[in-house]
């Protein structure tokens, strides 16, 4: 009897965020997000997903990648310029949903699987408020485990791009209740920056979740850019260094 396919995600959690130096500079915040299994939506159809329409809560391919109508598509074509050929599994994409009509991505996380299951690559795609993005590709990684990246994408004005990213992430389910974390941290050349995270426990994603996120949260992604714009406010007031913006990366994807 084969294995029932893969169902679309909603979580519910947290996001944190802590600033080191210069000044110390934390908050955190609730949030929610989408935990998409793309090829079992491509084959067994997209279930309460509302996807690449109009709604209340939407899931649109473009906003990914380059703009295509199949990201999928794209991250398996990315996958195989890098020279990675096996990761013929599921792949999860954890991301921001499009609310009313409107969406912002800091960053996205691909979890790409091989046919056997096991974890083959990540793709951290990143977006900057100047309208850019950049992918990080971690081959091999393992959950748990410390994976790190050269920065080289322009995110912050109050941060350089010396240093590099150190990644963890993790998905456990425990006693029924699934949860996944990932984590991000940078560290400039005088040692730890920041800190961040994204957890959540994960639902099934139905009509009654999809309320519950909009009673909720009824102007997230608009929130998300809010809250950006206002920790930024408070790094001026703190006198924080500003950081000119450098060139965007010749190449789209590192690793």
């Amino acid at each position: 009897m084969s294995p029932s396919p893969a169902q679309a995600l909603i979580g519910f959690g947290e996001v944190r965020h802590t600033r080191l130096k210069p000044a110390v500079n934390a908050f955190n915040y609730p949030t929610y997000f989408l935990m998409l299994p793309l090829r079992s939506l491509h084959q067994n159809g997209n279930g309460a997903l509302t996807r690449n329409r109009r709604a209340a809560l939407s899931f649109f391919d473009r906003d990914h990648g380059e703009g295509g109508d199949d990201c999928l598509a794209w991250v398996d074509a990315l996958l195989a310029r890098e020279g990675i050929t096996d990761a013929a599994g599921e792949v999860w994409l954890h991301t921001y949903p499009r609310v009313f009509g409107h969406t912002f991505k800091p960053v996205s996380f691909w979890y790409c699987h091989t046919a056997a299951g096991a974890l083959r690559a990540i793709v951290v795609e990143v977006n900057n408020t100047f309208g850019e993005r950049h992918c990080y590709l971690l081959d091999h990684p393992r959950y748990g485990q410390e994976l790190q990246a050269v920065k080289v994408f322009h995110v912050s004005p109050f941060c350089t791009l010396d240093g590099f990213y150190r990644f963890r992430f993790m998905r456990a389910n425990t006693e029924g209740i699934e949860k996944t974390v990932a984590r991000i941290d940078y560290d400039d050349a005088s040692g730890p920056l920041l800190q961040t995270s994204v957890a959540g426990t994960l639902q099934v994603l139905s009509p009654a979740t999809l309320r519950k996120a909009l009673w909720r949260y009824p102007a997230m992604t608009l929130g998300v850019v809010a809250r950006i714009h206002w920790q930024a406010f408070k790094l001026w007031r703190k006198r924080v260094p500003f950081v000119s913006k450098p060139q965007t990366p010749e190449v789209f994807v590192t690793r």
